[in-house]
This record gives structure tokens, C-alpha cells and sequence, in this order.
């Protein structure tokens, strides 16, 4: 009886042993690369993010899989929209999302809604700064903007990324809360912008951080508020003396505005549920390194992490938003 009752406990052991196994071998993993489309142009905060992460993953060895960048810019980030959306039921392709994911088709109309896509992880949101060339006398927002309005209307220049997105939105949102007006430029990329801005080929600016900390370090920027409701949290020194948390908001200098962006990652339409958890873990990991923590601390990121209902309940209230925003400035493409 004995050796009967070891003999049935061995054999339940090796069952559970195999069922493990099973589950074990059924763990999605990707079988070829990953590839990461990027909506926007090269060197901008969207396409640094992307390219840190894959730097990340391949230094630590957090897939067995390689991740590649890809940017896919035209239509202000529709082609990389609409390249994911039909790429269904295909796990190997990720994208990296701003807040053109609304504006984009809110502004131009493409067949294309962010619930096309299936929504994985919000990894941060990006911060968004009034720049200037540091070779202006404008010490303060106050000071600028009443330079503005002394000057004829349109005299001054903002530079941004695209048309009817994010940068033109806070611009408008600024000209409305000041009664300023601006000749708004656009450009391709964030960092094309802050290389606009430092050549004085454009007055001012509202890029996120990361897009403009290298020429704030060099002494060839000078960042006059940031539109959050409170300062940056950061107090590690940056330029000179300063960090991001010296920078005003824009609102105790009269500007009554505040924005927020997304920087979150999505998968195309048909994901199953394993699929996205692979991809959760995986930036979980990546959120675990210094090298993130890094980049948070450069680009002065707010480190909201966010995933499943929550994440998805966060996305359409901001497309509400977005949308509210847009029609105000008479950006929707009906209009």
C-alpha cells in the first residue's frame, strides 16, 4: 500500500511538474523583432523615448527578441496611425503615442480613432515649457508676453511641431489667455524646433523638456514657465546653478492654461490578452533600470505608470478633451 501511495504521489508530482511546464510554454514571448513605430519625426521627444527603450531592453537583455525604431511622420503621424491599425492580430509592432493620436485625426479626418489600436501602458506624461533664445532680455513670461503685446500683432514667432497638434493648441491656448497673437511655424520634429530656436529664426517655443535640456545646458535657452498646476518636482541642478524645479508655471505669470501629454504605448487592434501582458511586464523592467530613471530625470517627466481599464478610461476622457480644445481653436476638420 505503501508503494502504491508513493507511486500515485510521484505521478501527481510529475503532473503538476508538466501542467507548469504547459503554462510555462504557452507565455506569449515575441518569435522575431519588435518593431516600435514612431508618429513623429527624429529627435523629438516621442522618437527619444522610443530609442531609450530600445537601448534599454537590448543593454539588459529584457527580450530575447532586437526592438526597432521606426519613424513614420507623414500626415502629422497618420501614416504610423494607420500602418498599426491594419497591422492586425500582429504582436511584433508597438506604437509610441503623443497627443496627436487625438489631434491628428480630430484636425485632417483620416479613418482612424485611438480605439482602432489596443492600449497598453502609459509610461509617462511629458511636460510642455515656454522657451527662449537666452540671448533675449526676457527674464520672466510676464516680461515676455508684454513685449508681445507692445509689438504689432504677429510680429512675434512661435515655433512648433506640425499643424492643428499640440504645440499650435497651447499656442493658441496662450494667445486667448493673454490676448497676444503670434505667427505660428511649424516644423517636423521637436528637436528641429529647438535648433529653430536657438538660431533666432523663431522667438519662442512650448517643446516638452527632453527637447530642449541640451541647448538649456549649453546656455543657448532660457525656459520661462511651465504649463502644469504646479512646479516640476526635479531639483537636481541642470543648467548652472538652476534645475526644473526654479521654473515658474505659466499660470502665476497670468497664463491660465495648463497641458499635460501623453507618452503611452499601444499595440495594433486584435491583441490578446497575454500579448499585452508580455508587453506590461516588459516596461515594468524597463521603468526598474537606472537608465529610465535617467531619462525621467533629464526630460522632467511626470511618472504616471497606468495600464488595463484604467488606462483606457484615462485616454478617451483626454480625447474629450481634445476635442473641446481643438474645436475652440477652430482646428476640427469640419471646420
Amino acid at each position: 500500500m505503501l508503494q502504491l501511495l508513493r507511486m500515485g504521489f510521484l505521478a501527481a508530482t510529475a503532473i503538476t511538474f508538466a501542467s507548469a511546464a504547459s503554462i510555462a510554454q504557452a507565455a506569449w514571448e515575441p518569435s522575431r523583432p519588435v518593431e516600435i513605430v514612431v508618429p513623429a519625426g527624429p529627435g523629438g521627444g516621442a522618437d527619444q523615448m522610443a530609442r531609450v527603450v530600445q537601448g534599454i531592453v537590448t543593454k539588459h537583455n529584457l527580450m530575447k527578441q532586437s526592438l526597432i525604431v521606426v519613424n513614420k511622420a507623414g500626415g502629422a503621424g497618420g501614416e504610423g496611425f494607420l500602418d498599426v491599425k491594419s497591422a492586425r492580430g500582429n504582436p511584433h509592432k508597438l506604437i509610441i503615442t503623443l497627443s496627436n493620436l487625438f489631434t491628428t485625426p480630430l484636425a485632417t479626418g483620416i479613418p482612424f480613432n485611438w480605439k482602432d489600436l489596443t492600449p497598453v501602458a502609459m509610461l509617462a506624461l511629458d511636460e510642455f515649457v515656454l522657451w527662449v533664445n537666452a540671448d533675449k532680455p526676457y527674464k520672466t513670461a510676464k516680461e515676455y508676453i508684454e513685449a508681445i503685446k507692445a509689438a504689432p500683432p504677429g510680429q512675434f514667432k512661435m515655433g512648433g511641431t506640425g499643424s492643428k497638434q499640440e504645440d499650435q493648441i497651447i499656442t493658441v491656448a496662450v494667445e486667448k489667455a493673454t490676448g497676444v497673437k503670434f505667427t505660428y511655424i511649424p516644423y517636423k520634429g521637436g528637436g528641429e524646433v529647438a535648433v529653430q530656436l536657438v538660431g533666432g529664426h523663431v522667438d519662442s517655443t512650448v517643446n516638452n523638456p527632453i527637447e530642449a535640456v541640451a541647448q538649456w545646458k549649453a546656455g543657448k535657452l532660457r525656459p520661462l514657465c511651465v504649463f502644469d498646476a504646479k512646479t516640476l518636482d526635479y531639483k537636481e541642478k541642470v543648467a548652472g546653478d538652476v534645475g526644473w524645479d526654479s521654473i515658474p508655471t505659466c499660470k502665476s505669470a497670468g497664463i491660465d492654461m495648463e497641458y499635460l501629454m501623453l507618452r503611452g504605448f499601444f499595440m495594433p487592434p486584435g491583441a490578446t490578452p497575454d500579448q499585452i501582458a508580455y508587453y506590461v511586464e516588459l516596461f515594468k523592467k524597463v521603468r526598474e533600470t537606472p537608465e529610465w530613471q535617467d531619462l525621467m530625470k533629464s526630460g522632467a517627466f511626470n511618472q504616471t505608470f497606468m495600464t488595463g481599464a484604467d488606462f483606457s478610461k484615462w485616454v478617451g476622457t483626454e480625447e474629450q478633451r481634445h476635442q473641446t480644445l481643438m474645436k475652440d481653436a477652430g482646428f476640427l476638420a469640419s471646420n
